[in-house]
């Protein structure tokens, strides 16, 4: 079974409090971003390990320990059933860019082992398992827009239909790891409650919807904010960084974004909602 696991965006992203278990509390919202990865998953005969092959962009760590491997046994143990498989996956979305590319790549593995294998496993089951392989890997099993609260992986319904937005993604050839991001921040509560800020028109999402991790990255990674500021030159109603970056995106409400030139060593994605 073929399938393409998808980027995601976060519209504003603030973080307001360290939880005892050593985890944040977090307060964002998440919206599927047609940036795609490609995995494959085949059963392989018994008595084979189950196994990866990884190609596209250099994932680094163990692959036996990637999480679509990761995904694929956790259903393994609750499902005996399950044969060995060969998993394939093509790396497209660029790691460490705060665009939930991991996080996808597991939670498609689960959907298609459950649709391949026809286990009838509900998108509440899926989530659950999801939950346990990541914070953020939950939202890609239902893969709406939604407000993420607690760790980013309790979701509420909220009411937004970007579908035909003009969107541009700019990926620096910059990785900033999940550890020094966190460790530059102050939770802090949001001066503007973000359900509130994101149902007012996104011309006005410049001045009450942000996220907590430009402030704390811009000052050791100037270029984000030289991308965002290229981005608002380029006509974007909004702009902001990605999770905790180093993806930096600009949506347009009307219109197409402005003829850009960017450093060979970036990665640009162009397209609509």
């Amino acid at each position: 079974m073929l399938v393409f696991p998808n980027a995601k965006l976060n519209l504003g992203l603030y973080v307001t409090q360290r939880r005892p278990d050593g985890f944040h509390n977090l307060e964002s919202v998440f919206i599927p971003l047609p940036w795609t990865d490609a995995l494959e998953i085949l059963p392989v005969a018994p008595g084979q390990p189950t196994s990866i092959t990884l190609t596209g962009r250099p994932i680094p760590g163990d692959p036996a320990t990637n999480l679509c491997v990761r995904a694929y046994e956790l259903l393994q143990a609750d499902f005996p059933q399950l044969p060995p498989a060969q998993l394939y996956l093509h790396k497209i979305v660029p790691i460490g860019a705060g665009l939930g590319g991991g996080s996808a790549d597991a939670a498609f593995a689960l959907k298609a082992t459950n649709d391949l294998f026809s286990l009838n496993l509900s998108a509440e089951a899926l989530e659950k398992y999801a939950r346990r392989l990541g914070s953020d890997c939950a939202f890609f099993i239902r893969n709406k827009p939604v407000l993420a609260v607690e760790k980013g992986d309790v979701f509420e319904e909220i009411n937004l239909n970007l579908a035909g937005t003009a969107c541009v993604v700019v990926y620096p050839n910059l990785h900033i790891g999940t550890a020094e991001a966190y460790s530059r921040i102050v939770p802090q509560q949001p001066q503007f409650p973000l359900r509130e800020a994101i149902a007012q028109s996104m011309n006005t999402w410049r001045g009450t919807v942000s996220n907590d991790f430009e402030t704390a990255l811009t000052p050791a990674h100037p270029v984000l904010a030289e991308i965002k500021q290229q981005l608002y030159e380029a006509g974007a109603t909004y702009a902001s960084l990605s999770g905790s970056g180093s993806a930096v995106y600009g949506l347009w409400e009307t219109g197409e974004p402005a003829a850009l030139s960017w450093p060979a060593e970036y990665t640009v994605w162009q397209g609509v909602l």
